[in-house]
């Protein structure tokens, strides 16, 4: 039986930084980084996402310089010898302006473009962007996360800062969501939101989710970081079956070949 490619992609990421958790220096080397991005292409990768700066929970972080002397030639040469969608991890308005120029794709931002200027750079350029949920800054995400309610707090920050972007400009069809795994949430939150991750589609855009690796899996298979392949499997699963459009993982190959197990069974059909 042969499925064709579905509505789920797999992103994979390349960090260019020196202290990303999970594969943190491995990359910032402009021919590590191309190599690695030709083995997530090879592998499946439907996008390639590129970030400058680690977001791991406590770090610090880095100025948009720094920040844009590690992605910039990363990115002109993955656009050089690949023909692939690149989406940028950043928050930063100056980083956003300078990759857009290089007709970047996508910007992938954990603060959901509230940086000032962030949302009008993104609307000139007419590029993709997702926006992404996080209580706090990296730097003190994890002190204490409260909510009222974990999904209907987090749905009603994304539905204000859609509303916020289309009335600026942004065309809403160029709008992915990410309710921020791991981003200002315990464990338990974590698990609320994939559990009712389907709640999310009450605001008609389509998901990007990244869980790969991430603390709440550790947490639950007390596993550590390099161990965490098949719990990583387990929640992107879960996430595709309950609608996730793009998942952002380390592991590409893997979560690929667990996608189209997943695009059979959602197609209904049989060897």
């Amino acid at each position: 039986m042969k499925i064709e490619p579905s509505a789920i992609q797999v992103m994979g990421i390349l960090n260019v930084t020196p202290d990303s958790f999970s594969d943190g220096g491995r990359h910032n080397r402009i021919d590590q980084a191309l190599y690695q991005a030709e083995k997530m292409i090879s592998d499946g990768a439907a996008w390639l996402d590129i970030g400058g700066e680690s977001t791991r929970p406590g770090s610090d972080g880095v100025s948009a310089d720094e920040e844009l002397a590690r992605i910039v030639p990363v990115i002109e040469r993955v656009q050089a010898n690949f023909d692939i969608p690149i989406s940028v991890d950043t928050c930063k308005t100056a980083v956003m302006a300078e990759v857009l120029k290089l007709n970047e794709q996508m910007i992938n931002d954990i603060n959901a473009l509230r940086d000032k200027g962030a949302v009008e750079v993104v609307a000139a350029a007419g590029a993709k962007v997702c926006l992404m949920h996080m209580q706090g800054e990296p730097r003190t995400m994890q002190h204490e996360p409260n909510y009222q309610h974990v999904v209907t707090d987090v749905k009603k920050f994304l539905a204000d800062r859609v509303q916020i972007c289309v009335q600026s400009g942004i065309q809403k069809d160029n709008i992915y969501l990410d309710p921020g795994f791991g981003f200002g949430k315990s464990v338990e939150h974590n698990y609320q939101l994939l559990h009712h991750l389907q709640e999310f589609h009450q605001l008609e855009l389509p998901l990007l989710i990244g869980m790969s690796r991430k603390s709440m899996i550790g947490q639950v298979t007390g596993r550590a970081v390099t161990e965490r392949l098949a719990g990583s499997l387990a929640a992107a699963t879960i996430a595709a079956l309950k609608g996730a459009q793009i998942i952002r993982v380390h592991d590409v190959k893997e979560t690929v070949d667990a996608m189209k197990v997943v695009a059979a069974t959602l197609a209904g059909e049989f060897a």
